[in-house]
């Protein structure tokens, strides 16, 4: 499972940028496929790479994720139903590249 962790650029450069994660975690992370941001932009980060701009609700909701995803992990119970509200009561998806007749 590939899990993207949304960080908030600090300061940088056309290429790249020094961002900080909500738990104040700060790395310099690759521009090339999102091109140069404004300080406070939330990325979607992935290896080191920035990979989408993502709104700053998009990133609470995301932060949230991971943050539950932790909690799970290190053996700490956690309101899953909150960290995943946009999945609960909903079928999943298949991105449209997935979709054989354009149904969902």
């Amino acid at each position: 499972m590939c899990v993207g962790i949304p960080m908030q650029v600090v300061h940088g450069d056309a290429t790249r940028a020094l961002c900080r994660a909500h738990d104040g975690f700060e790395t310099w992370i690759d521009l090339w496929l999102t091109g140069a941001q404004p300080p406070g932009t939330w990325l979607l980060t992935h290896l080191g790479v920035a990979r989408e701009v993502l709104d700053p609700a998009r990133a609470t909701q995301i932060g949230a994720a991971v943050d539950a995803l932790g909690a799970l992990l290190a053996g700490r119970s956690t309101n899953i139903d909150a960290a995943f509200a946009d999945l609960v009561a909903r079928e999943p998806e298949l991105p449209d590249f997935l979709r054989k007749d354009g149904n969902r």
